[in-house]
């Protein structure tokens, strides 16, 4: 027998099973970015490796550690993308959507980063982001956190998860306060790690992302950006929270949160949970002004935000907030021998046609009563209709209820579309 070929470690099926939940996040997502007037856009998979270099930052984890990079046949370098800003922002560039325009845009789609796989973070991930571009208030940033936060409610995690903000300030701001942390840091080096050490020259605010004990206990006193705002970051950030504050958005300020990407400035932001254990982070974003200029684009401010899905959907799973997603099928027709199975099949596409909503499953493969009501409870439809001889010759379907105390009942082929709308709607 020849050897079983299997699915590449850290990048994962979604069984049949799985998919409904997945649909109804994937659904939800669309429902709330279509109510803030947000559009769709679409990205490849692969893309330029420069592209990751100058938007994310060479010394960081994605591009030094986890990127999967690759020459092509002409000796391009590729790598299948890991975030999706920058990709949106190529794009908003290369068909000129950006310029003295305000655009607010989503996406959602596979990602890939070479990590540890384990649950809740996958080698190949799907992330569902939002990004605005032309507009430079803190209103689009407070209404950032507002759809997000619609989410968590849609979805019945609000109490699961604590927003965490910060603001990084602006360019020249940074660079005056990276003179202080990293006069800070040269004092505590005993404690430093060979990854914040090798990032003390190159990007000393990662330091403060470090997720290494011993590093965060030695930077508890180190100066805190927060406080070395220019005025207008200042500003910016107050009126941010005060807008959260009117909306009834509860927030925790935290002056370490850095983010992972160089290309952020001013508002950043975390939804973070303790229902996942170490993997934390549900969502993240924040304003980039610099990124679009960066990757070769005219001045445009920047705003978004990016959440995995897995993850996500782990949490709904952890919190067992996925029995709200409904079977896959509504109604099951089944067909109690071969002289009626025209029959029933005409029965099933009258339904699909009249009633496209509903889901209609019709029974193959033959069998005697007993085993296709199996099927039919297995296949977890409300209703089964159930046809026999008397029901073809008579241009009838019995309705049997398969999740209600109701008795079964008779009605007319005609009848049947009124009768399965009001059923279906209660």
């Amino acid at each position: 027998m020849a050897k079983q070929i299997q699915a590449i470690r850290g990048m994962n099926d979604c069984l049949p099973k799985d998919s409904g939940l997945w649909q109804y996040v994937e659904s939800t997502i669309r429902q709330v970015v279509a109510s803030y007037g947000y559009q769709e856009i679409r990205t490849p998979i692969v893309e330029s490796t420069d592209l990751f270099k100058r938007s994310i930052g060479e010394v960081t984890d994605i591009v030094e550690k986890e990127m999967y990079t690759f020459a092509d046949r002409n000796s391009d370098s590729l790598t299948l993308r890991p975030e999706g800003t920058a990709s949106v922002v190529r794009a908003g560039n290369e068909h000129g959507l950006l310029y003295n325009q305000q655009q607010r845009l989503w996406y959602m789609g596979q990602m890939f980063r070479h990590e540890r796989p384990q649950k809740g973070r996958y080698r190949q991930f799907h992330q569902f982001g939002v990004e605005v571009f032309g507009l430079a208030g803190p209103d689009i940033d407070a209404e950032m956190i507002l759809l997000s936060a619609r989410l968590w409610r849609l979805f019945g995690i609000s109490e699961h998860v604590t927003l965490e903000i910060n603001s990084l300030g602006s360019a020249e701001a940074r660079a005056a306060y990276k003179e202080k942390l990293v006069a800070f840091l040269r004092t505590k080096t005993d404690a430093l790690d060979e990854d914040s050490l090798r990032r003390l020259e190159s990007n000393p605010l990662r330091v403060l992302d470090s997720k290494n004990p011993q590093v965060q206990e030695a930077i508890q006193d180190a100066p805190q950006l927060i406080d070395n705002l220019d005025p207008e970051s200042a500003e910016h950030f107050s009126a941010l929270c005060e807008r959260l504050d009117q909306f009834g958005i509860q927030y925790r300020v935290n002056p370490s949160l850095v983010r992972g990407l160089d290309y952020y400035n001013r508002t950043v932001f975390e939804w973070v949970t303790e229902s996942l254990g170490a993997q934390g982070t549900v969502c993240a974003g924040g304003r980039y002004d610099g990124l679009v200029q960066q990757l070769g684009g005219k001045g445009t401010q920047g705003v978004g935000f990016a959440m995995g899905l897995e993850r996500l959907i782990l949490m709904l799973q952890t919190l067992e907030l996925d029995k709200q997603v409904s079977a896959p099928v509504d109604v099951y027709v089944t067909a109690m021998d071969e002289s009626v199975e025209l029959y029933a099949r005409q029965v099933a596409e009258t339904l699909r046609d009249d009633l496209s909503w509903v889901r209609v499953m019709s029974h193959s493969g033959g069998g005697n009563f007993k085993k296709q009501m199996k099927r039919a409870d297995a296949s977890g439809a409300r209703i089964a209709l159930i046809i026999g001889q008397n029901e073809s010759e008579q241009g009838q379907v019995a309705i049997k209820f398969l999740r209600e105390q109701q008795d079964q009942q008779t009605v007319s082929k005609d009848q049947l579309k009124a009768v399965i709308q009001q059923l279906l709607s209660e």
